[in-house]
């Protein structure tokens, strides 16, 4: 190919080859070494004492996936139980909007006039295409994400049952070792998430909006059910009348529903996060329900029914996990999948193929 700079007209003249680019990356910068895993015992005896960065660290191998991490985890986890079960735990959910994150951050801040720690546990939906998430619960819990006695951990909920972490009652025990005397789990507010966290917590608040339409049509009447106490977010402005008309309808509702196993009656109130409006009445309402449950002997019983649910949720995961990880049935469901997708085999015939060569391997 001609180029006019090779032209006999200019003989003698040279083309210099320009300024060389630099390096896209600083050579300069001293690439840091990733920290050694803290062992087990290191762990625990940092959480022990209060250290959060220890506490985010054995929380980080709580959710990893990996083998190593679970081992590590596990062990910490049995070391901190007997310090744990010292706190007052409450689930938090309502609809997307409710002002849940609002909520917690000036609910928080009232908890921590009192003393003791406070560690909120918000649980972040995750993508169901990319499985990532924004972990942005954090940025709207201005005040309690700079106090020095507040823990806030964003965790994704990477496609687990309603989008419930799966680890998030493990780290109940690590903030309970670590000295959080509070301890809130947010929901996504969708789905069937509602229903693990329910299995997690001694209280169980919901929030709720008015002015939104048919009130009793925002929200499924199984977590309605389960809730301990309904609050009516908004309750400010010119939205006051609307969320007490929202507070008869609720009340009216509740009166349907079968006696709860504590024998508490939920109560519904109105109050304004945005505002701060009517937070000591909520709070109120919560102790009253620890000092019944309590006194009554419910507490205690349903923490031992907390227990050996999660006894028995953890073997159907580990019998899950140990099922389709065998590479054998891994290779028998890819054979048995493309028959039933051929119509060569109907699904029950194949699962049961699977399953007796599952269980005649053990």
């Amino acid at each position: 190919m001609n180029h006019i700079e090779n032209s006999h007209e200019y003989t003698g003249l040279t083309v210099n080859s320009g300024v060389s680019q630099p390096p896209s990356v600083n050579p300069y910068i001293q690439r840091r070494k990733r920290k050694p895993l803290p062992s087990a015992g290191e762990l625990v005896e940092g959480i022990l004492k209060g250290d959060i960065t220890m506490l985010s660290r054995a929380v980080t191998l709580v959710e990893s996936l990996s083998p190593a991490h679970q081992s590590v985890a596990q062990e910490v986890i049995e070391k901190c139980l007997p310090y744990s079960g010292h706190s007052k735990r409450i689930g938090i959910t309502g609809v997307p909007g409710a002002g849940k994150s609002t909520s917690i951050d000036v609910f928080g801040l009232h908890v921590l006039k009192s003393g003791g720690k406070l560690a909120v546990l918000a649980i972040d939906p995750s993508s169901e295409r990319t499985k990532g998430s924004i972990l942005g619960d954090k940025t709207r819990m201005e005040k309690l994400a700079v106090h020095p006695n507040a823990f806030i951990r964003p965790s994704p909920s990477a496609g687990s049952l309603g989008g419930v972490a799966r680890k998030t009652r493990e780290t109940i025990v690590l903030c309970e070792a670590a000295g959080f005397n509070n301890i809130f789990v947010e929901t996504v507010g969708v789905g069937q998430s509602e229903t693990a966290v329910h299995s997690m917590v001694d209280f169980f608040l919901l929030i709720q909006l008015a002015g939104t339409g048919d009130e009793l049509q925002g929200i499924k009447r199984g977590i309605m059910e389960m809730a301990d106490g309904i609050v009516i977010n908004k309750a400010d402005g010119d939205n006051i009348k609307r969320a007490q008309l929202a507070q008869a309808q609720f009340r009216s509702a509740l009166q349907l529903f079968p006696p709860t196993a504590s024998g508490w009656k939920p109560e519904v109130l109105t109050y304004s996060g945005y505002f701060e409006l009517g937070i000591p009445e909520v709070w109120n309402m919560i102790d009253r329900y620890f000092e019944f449950a309590i006194a009554n002997g419910y507490f205690d019983l349903k923490r031992r029914q907390q227990a050996r649910y999660w006894m028995l949720e953890t073997i159907d995961e580990q019998l899950r996990s140990h099922f389709y990880q065998n590479p054998d049935i891994a290779a028998m469901l890819a054979e048995k999948e493309q028959l039933v997708l051929s119509n060569r085999l109907s699904s029950f015939i194949a699962a049961r193929d699977v399953l007796q060569t599952y269980f005649s391997n053990k």
